[in-house]
């Protein structure tokens, strides 16, 4: 059956994609993002990743507010790389995998989550801009991208323990998809940012750095934060956290953190962290290890 082997938070900034374009991973104030992706992209090579899940917001590319899903779910073969005003990109379009997309829709149509399920959409920088950080794309991708939007933008949102039911749902569809498939789970967005209002600019390393030990130790405190809790320590776009937690839930249990990677040089807190499952005799030992970890 398919089985989730790791899980990857990462950031989705727009400027990644553009810089990434423009061939700038040697810059100076870019090499310490796009050298931070390496482990986590050798990772994927190495575990030969057939599909990655990924929790991501639309920013009013797909859709917009007059029809705004709480819960989005993408079935189709290929989903186009959205232009978002400056140009194509020199990308091939994201491949789906549409039986077992349509099978997560079904499952979590059954257990209860209402989803909007939509074809051959055009994906924004919320699920494009860090994919080919991690995956290669010349003259295709390796593998398969089931894409879930979830609603960060026009309230009422989902609540964070919300979305982390929603990963512990989607672990149930993933385990229950009879085809032997190697899936790692993608939450993305933040960590700490804001990008309008009187506190543009703010970021709090202090809180991210907090958010990223209990999402490892203790997830379910996390889950009672409100969204007004995430806005005040984090900012405004920070409530993006909550896709994280998605991601949390679908990776049940004590989780061991292989890398780490934090990069603050503009507005926003350019993180990426890789998981995998570990046995509670592992966690001591993993904690040791990363606190060499940048």
């Amino acid at each position: 059956m398919a089985r989730i082997i790791g899980a990857i938070g990462t950031s989705h900034v727009p400027t990644i994609g553009v810089a990434y374009d423009k061939g700038k991973q040697t810059d100076p104030d870019w090499a310490p993002l796009f050298e931070g992706y390496k482990p986590v992209a050798a990772w994927l090579a190495e575990k030969q990743a057939d599909v990655l899940v990924f929790f991501y917001n639309d920013h009013c590319t797909t859709f917009f507010f007059d029809v705004y899903p709480t819960f989005a779910l993408g079935v189709a073969d290929r989903f186009p790389v959205a232009d978002e005003g400056a140009g194509l990109r020199n990308l091939p379009a994201i491949k789906g995998h549409v039986d077992f997309q349509a099978h997560i829709a079904e499952s979590l149509v059954n257990d209860e989550f209402d989803l909007t399920v939509f074809q051959d959409k055009p994906l924004d920088h919320g699920c494009a801009s860090p994919l080919p950080l991690l995956w290669p794309h010349d003259p295709d991708w390796p593998g398969a991208v089931v894409p879930i939007a979830i609603n960060v933008l026009q309230y009422p949102l989902p609540t964070a323990r919300r979305c982390y039911r929603l990963g512990q749902a989607v672990r149930r569809a993933i385990e229950s998809y009879p085809e032997d498939l190697k899936v790692v789970v993608v939450g993305t967005g933040g960590l700490s940012h804001q990008i309008h209002g009187e506190r543009t600019g703010f970021n709090n390393t202090e809180w991210d750095m907090e958010f990223l030990r209990l999402l490892e130790e203790d997830p379910e405190q996390l889950t009672k934060m409100t969204h007004a809790d995430y806005v005040r320590l984090g900012g405004a776009e920070s409530v993006e956290q909550i896709m994280w937690l998605a991601m949390r839930g679908a990776i049940e249990g004590p989780i061991r953190k292989l890398h780490q990677n934090y990069y603050l040089a503009t507005t926003t807190a350019m993180t990426v962290v890789l998981y995998e499952s570990a046995g509670s005799a592992d966690i001591a030992e993993t904690r040791a290890a990363s606190e060499v970890v940048s």
